[in-house]
């Protein structure tokens, strides 16, 4: 992926197209991550208002988007939502034809809803909009309980932060564990929430006692090639094991087991992209016990194998190690 297309329409929400510029649009040559041809459409260049009172200058109409490698949609405000340009939509079509990435934030995924591309198809939004969705397009598949869906190379997202973990999403696909990991940290956001997880949970302000959880999830990753079970992480928080599993779940928005199984399946991104290990090593340091355990996960949750993976993100690493600051350089 090298070229990156957002577009806006009058009525833009500013912190999503925030997004697709935070995580696609700034230069982070220096710590050895590859810059993308990252550029704003729209259908009539000029003055874009946002639905905040503010406007964009935008120079480029839609001609980039049609050989951009990644098309990202702006949402617009609802009353736009039976509305739409049709220009906006033949090029959404025209990216699914071809087979780039397509990626909407929030509510954006109603305009790829009228472009016809979701119907068939997985897709969510923010929950607040789910059934309207689902009866605007009873087509499509809509999962309002979770942060973003990936199906083929459409992906849709959720409200406010969960286009975050979206873009995190699609930059692990396109850059690999590491880089990506680089990237969370200098945005300051976890990289390694699951589109799986709920949208909101139950105390979205987890109560004081609950942070007795923390210790208890950094031991899980201390021990990641150990055989977990929730009565051993239940007796650690000195828990009873369904307070344990229920409070689990409302803080970390997953269940024990599958937040566990998430962090093995990154922990042996990273070895598979820092070491030259064997696939039965990494497959025991990140607790799956063998390689055909790693295989058979490692592909129901990225869609593809160690060995291809390690082939395609392997190579960046002489350009990290390039970036990273010696002592020498650093005096």
């Amino acid at each position: 992926m090298k070229t990156v297309a957002v577009i806006v329409q009058d009525g833009f929400a500013p912190f999503e197209f925030g997004v697709a510029c935070e995580a696609f649009g700034l230069d982070r040559s220096d710590d050895g991550i590859p810059n993308f041809d990252f550029r704003v459409v729209t259908p009539d260049p000029g003055v874009v208002k946002s639905k905040l009172g503010f406007s964009l200058n935008v120079d480029d109409d839609l001609s980039f988007a049609y050989e951009a490698d990644l098309v990202v949609v702006s949402p617009t405000p609802r009353q736009y939502w039976r509305t739409n340009d049709e220009r906006v939509l033949d090029v959404i079509r025209d990216a699914v034809a071809r087979e780039a990435w397509v990626m909407s934030v929030c509510s954006g995924s109603f305009i790829l809803g009228a472009a016809g591309v979701l119907d068939g198809r997985k897709a969510t939004t923010h929950w607040m909009y789910a059934d309207v969705m689902a009866e605007m397009y009873p087509a499509v598949e809509v999962d309002p309980d979770v942060l973003y869906v990936q199906d083929g190379r459409i992906i849709t997202s959720a409200g406010t932060a969960a286009g975050l973990d979206a873009c995190l999403h699609l930059l692990r696909q396109e850059l690999g564990a590491e880089m990506t990991n680089r990237i969370a940290r200098r945005m300051v956001v976890p990289p390694q929430r699951d589109g799986g997880q709920a949208q909101f949970i139950d105390r979205p302000l987890p109560q004081v006692q609950s942070l007795s959880l923390a210790p208890v999830s950094d031991w899980m990753l201390d021990h990641l090639r150990e055989e977990l079970t929730v009565d051993q992480l239940a007796a650690k928080a000195h828990m009873s094991p369904r307070t344990f599993a229920r409070r689990f779940k409302a803080d970390f928005g997953a269940t024990p087991a599958a937040w566990l199984a998430r962090q093995r399946i990154i922990h042996a991104q990273r070895l598979l992209e820092k070491t030259d290990l064997g696939l039965d090593r990494i497959a025991y340091e990140s607790g799956f016990g063998s390689a055909a355990v790693l295989r058979q996960n490692f592909s129901r949750a990225l869609g593809t194998t160690p060995t291809a993976y390690r082939a395609r993100f392997c190579c960046t690493l002489e350009a990290m190690d390039a970036a990273t600051p010696t002592l020498e350089s650093v005096a």
